[in-house]
C-alpha cells in the first residue's frame, strides 16, 4: 500500500488527523518534525537558531527520502517541507500520495495565535498570513486537497480524508 504524505501550513492539523488516519488505516504514523527534533536532540526553533534553515531542511529532505522508502505509513510534513520541488519529487516518485489539508486562514490564524511557540517560521500574524499565501501554489500541487472547515474534530477530518483517497488526482 502506497503511503500518505500530509501536507499544509503550520497549525492545519497534519498531526492530529494524521494519527487518526494512520488508526484507521492500519498504518504507521510518522510525524517528520518529531523525527528531526529526536535526530538533532533539540526543538525544532532551536534547530532554526543552531544550525540554520538550511540545515534544517537538508535533515527534512533526509528524513523524507528514509519515509518515502517505506509503505504503509502517514506522515505529517512540517508546513515547508512540500514547497520544495525535490521534496514533492521523492513523495511521488516513492509512489506516494499527498494530501494537502486546507482549513481557511481564520482557523489557521486563530490556532497560531493561541500556540505560536516552537513555530520558527511564525513571526507575527501578518508575516504568518504572507507566508501562508506564498505556500498555497505549492501546497496546491498535492494529489489530493481536502478542504475543511476547520471546526470539526480530528476524528471527522480524518474521514475526510479517507473519503479522498478514493478520488482522482487533482494535481501531480
Amino acid at each position: 500500500m502506497r503511503s500518505i504524505f500530509l501536507i499544509g501550513f503550520m497549525g492545519a492539523g497534519k498531526t492530529s488527523v494524521g494519527e487518526m488516519l494512520a488508526e484507521r488505516l492500519g498504518y504507521r504514523f510518522i510525524d517528520l518534525d518529531q523525527r528531526l527534533c529526536e535526530r538533532f536532540g533539540t526543538t525544532i526553533p532551536e534547530v532554526f537558531e543552531s544550525h540554520g534553515e538550511k540545515a534544517f531542511r537538508e535533515a527534512e529532505r533526509e528524513e523524507l527520502v528514509r519515509c518515502a522508502d517505506g509503505q504503509k505509513l502517514v506522515v505529517a510534513t512540517g508546513g515547508g517541507a512540500f514547497c520544495s520541488e525535490k521534496n514533492r519529487q521523492i513523495i511521488h516518485a516513492s509512489g506516494g500520495l499527498s494530501v494537502f489539508l486546507d482549513p481557511p486562514w481564520e482557523t489557521l490564524g486563530a490556532r497560531l495565535a493561541g500556540d505560536n511557540a516552537g513555530r520558527p517560521k511564525y513571526g507575527d500574524a501578518a508575516q504568518a498570513r504572507r507566508l501562508f499565501e506564498s505556500r498555497l501554489p505549492d501546497y496546491r500541487r498535492a494529489m489530493r486537497v481536502v478542504g475543511l472547515a476547520g471546526s470539526e474534530s480530528a476524528a471527522a477530518a480524518a474521514d475526510l480524508v479517507l473519503a479522498v483517497l478514493e478520488e482522482a488526482p487533482c494535481a501531480t
